[in-house]
């Protein structure tokens, strides 16, 4: 393909007899090159499957082939239609922009994988990773979307599950924990008196295994503060494996010890559960064989 192409679906079927009818110029082997080089998008999602199903009223769209290679990511995508993305974000990459690094977000990496794919097309953070974080990050391409998820967030978000690495183990094989979170001057996140600033955390947590001095713990949130998890797993007398800042003494992974592996809503569109997931890292599965 030279040249980008936008076409309506107006009856039911499936993508390879739909694209064959559409670039009736191009031979079937063709056709299947610009589904497994990701060069068809329906809805603004890439497909490679040549039986995707497809029904009236859905877009197709025919991408040149510099396009398509333009707008490959560097960390995987988790899902994506029209007005959503959804990425597993690595540790050590920002979220979002700050004074000392603009460029290289992942926010600034999906909204050049949009853009690239849909020009003129923006992108919305809806909410954040700390940078050593991994895990799904959920971005909207509207920003009337965006609004209506953050509005909305706590009665939407229907699950947040991380897990974490930590040091030693919790005194209990599940339990919760519920605090005031206060912040420092400089930016520290502490367990303090209810009050003004003050902003009532609460965590929830199951030991999944345990290894060589560490346990693995998946973690539930209630609230969705700033260093939560981190900050309860300390109070706990269990710091976050590699957690210089809140009380680790070991970095077995050399990595922070905290991956989101799960956020489950319900589509303010269509009112649906999505469940978007993130496998565990690699170095999590190292230290505990058989998980994840």
């Amino acid at each position: 393909m030279d040249e980008r192409r936008t076409l309506t679906v107006t009856q039911a079927g499936t993508l390879l007899p739909f694209l064959l009818e559409a670039v009736r110029d191009k031979s079937r082997n063709t056709v299947k090159g610009l589904l497994s080089r990701r060069q068809v998008l329906v809805d603004g999602r890439a497909v490679t499957r040549f039986d995707h199903p497809l029904s009236p009223g859905q877009t197709v769209t025919l991408l040149p082939r510099s396009a398509a290679g333009a707008w490959e990511l560097p960390f995987p995508v988790l899902y994506e239609d029209a007005a959503l993305l959804a990425v597993d974000k690595p540790a050590g990459l920002l979220s979002m922009g700050s004074d000392r690094e603009k460029k290289r977000t992942a926010y600034r990496l999906a909204a050049d994988y949009v853009k690239a794919r849909e020009p003129g097309k923006r992108l919305f953070i809806v909410h954040r990773l700390d940078r050593d974080t991994s895990g799904v990050l959920l971005f909207a391409k509207d920003e009337g979307l965006k609004r209506r998820l953050q509005e909305n967030w706590d009665r939407l978000v229907t699950r947040r599950a991380y897990v974490a690495v930590v040091e030693g183990a919790p005194p209990r094989e599940e339990g919760e924990v519920r605090s005031f979170l206060r912040e420092t001057g400089t930016h520290l996140v502490y367990s303090g008196a209810p009050g003004r600033d003050a902003r009532e955390a609460v965590t929830r947590y199951r030991v999944l295994a345990r290894s060589r001095g560490f346990s693995l713990v998946e973690v539930e949130l209630d609230t969705g503060r700033k260093n939560q998890i981190r900050v309860h797993m300390k109070d706990l007398g269990c710091p976050v494996a590699g957690d210089r800042q809140y009380g680790a003494q070991s970095d077995p992974m050399g990595r922070l010890g905290l991956h989101a592996h799960a956020l489950a809503l319900t589509d303010p569109r269509s009112r649906r559960p999505l469940v978007l997931q993130a496998p565990w890292p690699e170095p999590f599965r190292r230290m505990f064989p058989g998980q994840g």
